[in-house]
């Protein structure tokens, strides 16, 4: 829906058939997002209450009300705009962790999960509410290594079936950490960040999904996501750059 939403505002009007399609779907996601899942890196551990899920169902809530309002189309007739709404106090209420003063991976939970990176990309939260800035502070604490960004620490987030297994540092999580920095104002920090990671792509210029603990690729290769993290995080922060 995010994803609608620029293709509607930047490249042709959404038409009505799509429109109905994606209504069914808006509508589906109305009535079932209160349902726990796998989030989203499909752990295996059982289903839970992932914040990263509930985020996304509320920006796809919030893209379709955008939509709707910018062009007259149809709408839920009131129903995303209060699901919307309940999703955020929801989100606020059960996904943030007042004793550890961060967002966390699951209702309830403590472990973090780099998905959090995405709430002020989304514009869920502004990216200098304190809220933020203490959970992003949280994840360069326990999840970053320089400017590696993990997906979440194996021993403390939801158990993922996978008990043993390497895991490298996921490259969209650390282009999501460089787009953060720059958002919240720390250009030097966010320029030096992304500068490291032009040294993990290949001669090419091409990223894998991972990187080992020796700058080794691992993982899929190439692949796109990571690619269209980098496009996002240097484009924001050249715009940054350039408004200095």
């Amino acid at each position: 829906m995010d994803a609608a939403y620029l293709y509607n505002q930047y490249g042709a009007p959404l038409d009505y058939d799509l429109w109905k399609s994606l209504h069914k779907i808006l509508d589906w996601l109305s009535r079932n997002w209160r349902q726990e899942d796998e989030g989203i890196w499909e752990v295996r551990g059982g289903r839970r209450h992932f914040v990263s899920s509930k985020l996304m169902s509320l920006v796809a809530l919030e893209r379709a009300v955008r939509i709707s309002r910018e062009r007259g189309l149809p709408s839920g007739e009131g129903t995303w705009t209060a699901e919307r709404d309940r999703i955020y106090e929801e989100i606020m209420q059960k996904g943030w962790n007042p004793e550890k003063k961060s967002f966390v991976q699951v209702y309830g939970g403590e472990a973090l999960d780099a998905t959090l990176l995405l709430m002020p990309l989304v514009k869920f939260v502004g990216p200098t509410d304190p809220r933020w800035l203490s959970t992003l502070a949280r994840i360069e604490e326990e999840l970053t290594h320089d400017t590696l960004v993990s997906r979440y620490n194996v021993e403390d987030a939801a158990p993922d079936a996978f008990d043993g297994a390497f895991e490298g540092a996921f490259n969209i999580c650390s282009f999501w950490f460089v787009e953060c920095l720059t958002r919240a104002g720390r250009l030097d920090d966010a320029r030096l960040a992304l500068e490291k990671m032009f040294s993990y792509a290949n001669h090419l210029g091409l990223y894998a999904e991972e990187v080992g603990p020796s700058g080794e690729a691992l993982g899929n290769f190439p692949q796109a996501l990571t690619h269209l993290g980098l496009i996002s995080a240097a484009d924001n922060l050249d715009q940054a750059l350039g408004s200095r």
